[in-house]
């Protein structure tokens, strides 16, 4: 269909979880530089170069909506959001503007930054997946050598209907990159981000 220049983006932000393992409620609403953390996320999307940015809020949502300043983006809830990532995921998508290549990010990885949003637009070819990657380690910030994907992921537009329909319960995108690893490519961030998520108490440090 083209290529970035012609087809903008659209930035999903996945917000809907209760945080249950962490035990501190949603995620977000975690404290990340004065501000909740959903606010540091859409935002980055945003200042990447994505077109719109859609928040899928779920748990304590109303809460979320209330705390948070989301008026710069599109807010949806889902109400079924128990169910897992992936419901969350469908209702990001149909609510995306549909002529746009569609950039998943992850509401607990506050590594996110606008130029790993900006390098992932720039990397990627028409009918492919673009996914960012990470030098493995050790927790610590200590590299082990390997590369793993992660997220921010871009979806190109020709791919998000077969991409949809792979998805189910808290897989979110996985089976169709499993099945179809030849049309991902992945992009290496690990000078901006360790790429690691927040799901852990001692994990809590990359709010610091």
């Amino acid at each position: 269909m083209g290529n970035m220049t012609e087809i903008r983006t659209a930035g999903v932000v996945l917000a809907g979880g209760a945080g249950t393992r962490l035990g501190r409620g949603p995620k977000a609403l975690l404290s990340y530089r004065a501000r909740p953390l959903v606010e540091s996320i859409a935002g980055a999307l945003l200042d990447g170069g994505c077109h719109e940015v859609v928040v899928v809020l779920g748990a304590r949502a109303a809460d979320v909506a209330a705390l948070a300043e989301l008026d710069h983006y599109r807010t949806v809830v889902n109400e079924d959001w128990e169910s897992g990532m992936g419901s969350s995921f469908l209702l990001g998508n149909a609510a995306a503007d549909p002529k746009c290549h569609l950039l998943i990010a992850l509401v607990d990885q506050p590594g996110l930054t606008p130029r790993i949003v900006t390098r992932l637009l720039a990397a990627h070819r028409p009918g492919r997946i673009t996914a960012a990657a990470y030098s493995g380690g050790d927790g610590e910030g200590n590299s082990n050598g390997t590369v793993r994907r992660g997220h921010p992921l871009l979806i190109d537009v020709d791919l998000r209907d077969a991409v949809a329909a792979t998805v189910t319960g808290d897989a979110g995108a996985r089976f169709f990159l499993k099945s179809h690893p030849e049309l991902v490519d992945e992009v290496d961030c690990s000078d901006e981000s360790t790429g690691e998520d927040i799901d852990t108490p001692e994990q809590l440090r990359l709010l610091n």
